[in-house]
């Protein structure tokens, strides 16, 4: 049976953090609106803020679907399956928000994320969630999959470009600057590329 957390913390969180990959749902207000579903993985682009906040890494894509949702309405579930060990699903019901690279607040959220070499993947924000319901249920129709690696084609393909060339990809991009529903999505031009906080 499914049940109700009132913070990430304990064995959830440690359930949470070890995951390889989650998935993030986001749709826009209208009803005839766009659903956007969109797998999140690359070790080290993750991290729980506290216990009623996690936060990930937004790299470089030739959509922004969940900027342009978060930006209009602020709504968005995150989901982890386990696809080892004990089955179970967990979610986080909250409201997110995309902080950009000119945000006061980027240095110190990127200072959360010391696994990941941020510069070879084209950052272009941080997605920040304030979670509202944290629940778990079976998961007993998931299935056993194994983890390999992370695949590198993403750094392989990004690790190249600056400021100004990535810039230009995504104003190249149909739907970055706005959503598929024409809704605002990432701004351009890209601020300059932001170092994290010292602690």
């Amino acid at each position: 049976m499914g049940k109700t957390y009132e913070r990430i913390d304990g064995r959830l969180r440690e359930f949470i953090e070890a995951q390889q990959m989650f998935f993030t749902a986001t749709a826009p207000l209208a009803g005839d609106g766009t659903i956007n579903l969109s797998p999140k993985g690359l070790t080290g682009s993750f991290a729980v803020l506290d216990e009623h906040a996690v936060a990930y890494l937004d790299f470089a894509g030739s959509n922004a679907e969940t900027i342009a949702h978060l930006r209009e309405n602020g709504r968005i579930t995150l989901m982890w399956c386990a696809f080892q060990g004990p089955p179970n699903i967990v979610r986080v019901h909250g409201r997110g928000e995309p902080v950009f690279r000119d945000d006061p607040r980027f240095p110190e959220l990127l200072a959360h994320f010391p696994g990941i070499d941020h510069r070879g993947h084209g950052l272009r924000a941080i997605i920040v969630v304030h979670a509202e319901l944290v629940r778990d249920t079976c998961g007993y129709a998931v299935p056993f999959m194994t983890y390999d690696e992370d695949r590198d084609l993403h750094r392989r393909r990004f690790e190249r470009e600056d400021d100004a060339s990535l810039s230009a990809y995504f104003t190249g991009k149909d739907h970055v600057a706005t959503s598929i529903d024409g809704l605002p999505g990432l701004p351009l031009p890209l601020p300059p590329s932001v170092e994290p906080a010292t602690v």
